[in-house]
């Protein structure tokens, strides 16, 4: 196996695939940082995880991973390359192992193992399960069912996972549909005492994009800062 490449597999819905617009940041650009696209490493360009079209309200755009993998090429001073497999709209239900979601995610990142060495997880994604109150109240054991799930596939029960927290502006995001939000928040929030090599980003004082649902583009660039941070801390400990 090549390992001239480390990469990270993203999964989860938007806020992980980026709806941020194009205008309000400069492009990241680092020679250094790549993304798959048809099997292939890429130079790095956004939008990075295009799941819907980029023109129109809610598009590709901006997102979390670019600011993280610059982070990452920049202190470790390595190549690392993203493998884009989020989609916007999706439930936890359909990242289980045995769905579509799931199979697409090992699928790619096992094709990446072919030229890299895989060093982490990337998830955000708990919007659609703060509807219900049993989504929400299952969302963790569920949770480490996947992850353990994609980790045995991928051989490696070491890779870090790293979780985002939702932003708080979504409690108001159409007349309080996701009812249950902080019980996924809090969940999110705890999962690293409970799973393997598991680090959590906050997404405290993020402003969204005004939508109500979305992160804004400066917001993902901290975001992603914060996940480097915390993947950096339990990439240090193997």
């Amino acid at each position: 196996m090549n390992t001239n490449i480390k990469s990270v597999l993203m999964i989860g819905q938007s806020n992980m695939a980026g709806r941020g617009d194009f205008d309000e940041v400069p492009e990241i650009i680092n020679p250094n940082c790549y993304m798959l696209r048809n099997g292939r490493w890429q130079p790095m360009r956004e939008p990075i995880n295009p799941d819907r079209c980029i023109w129109g309200y809610y598009h590709s755009g901006r997102g979390l991973a670019a600011s993280f993998a610059d982070e990452y090429a920049k202190y470790y001073n390595e190549k690392i390359g993203l493998i884009p497999c989020a989609d916007g709209g999706t439930s936890l239900q359909q990242w289980m192992p045995g769905e579509v979601l799931f199979d697409n995610a090992v699928n790619n990142a096992k094709l990446a193992q072919r030229s890299s060495e895989i060093i982490a997880v990337i998830w955000h994604q708990g919007e659609n399960d703060s509807i219900d109150e049993t989504d929400a109240k299952t969302y963790g054991e569920r949770f480490i069912k996947m992850i353990t799930s994609i980790r045995d596939k991928l051989g490696n029960s070491d890779i870090p996972v790293i979780v985002g927290g939702l932003g708080d502006f979504a409690k108001n995001y159409e007349n309080g549909k996701l009812k249950y939000i902080d019980t996924v928040n809090h969940t999110l929030k705890e999962l690293p005492k409970q799973l393997h090599r598991c680090g959590f980003a906050s997404a405290d004082g993020l402003t969204d994009r005004g939508d109500g649902i979305h992160f804004n583009s400066a917001s993902y660039r901290v975001l992603g800062k914060r996940y480097f941070e915390e993947f950096k801390i339990l990439y240090n400990r193997s």
